[in-house]
Parts: structure tokens; C-alpha cells; sequence
């Protein structure tokens, strides 16, 4: 299963300080906690959190006809931009820390 991307111009909706709320829900559901290196062997690309997120909601689910349709329409709607700038300025605010200890 793929969620099919098109390329949309940025729509100004803000929540939270993200593009979306659903920018905001999958980054606080699926990475807001996450060490980034706990899950990916090397630093994510947007393709690679995409893939992720797919994983996490749609494996092990089956066909489920509507509740999947909305929930895909749901994703295609997140910004992984965003989402991939904030786990990289985590990761080198962590980096950081770490190096002056």
C-alpha cells in the first residue's frame, strides 16, 4: 500500500506551530518521543518517515474500504518537511549536549 503524493503548494493553516493538524498528529503520535536512531539506520529522508508512518497505521489493519480512504486522505495531508527539519534540530541540539558533557 502507498499513499499517493502530489505536489501541493503549502496551505497557511497553522496548528500548534506546524503547517497542519495533521502535520501536528502524526508528529506528536509517531515521533515526538522518538530517538531518531532507535528506528532508522541512518538519518531519515522524507521518503523513509513516509514509509514509516504508512507501516505504523496501515499495517496489519487488512482493507478497511472508508476509515482507510479518510485515513490516507489524512496523511497525504502532513508536512514530513517540517516534521524532518524538528527531528534534525533535535537530533543536533542532542548531538551538541552530548559533545559538552
Amino acid at each position: 500500500m502507498s499513499v499517493t503524493h502530489k505536489t501541493i503548494t503549502p496551505i497557511k493553516n497553522d496548528y500548534n506551530g506546524w503547517t497542519n493538524y495533521a502535520t501536528w498528529r502524526i508528529n506528536l503520535e509517531l515521533f515526538s518521543d522518538m530517538e531518531v536512531t532507535d528506528y532508522f539506520d541512518e538519518f531519515p529522508t522524507i521518503e523513509m518517515l513516509e514509509n514509516y508512518v504508512e507501516n505504523v497505521v496501515f499495517d496489519h489493519y487488512g482493507t478497511m474500504g472508508l476509515i482507510e480512504d479518510y485515513a490516507r486522505a489524512f496523511l497525504c495531508n502532513v508536512n514530513y518537511y517540517e516534521i524532518l527539519e524538528h527531528i534534525r534540530e533535535n537530533y543536533e541540539y542532542d548531538k551538541t549536549a552530548q559533545n559538552e558533557e
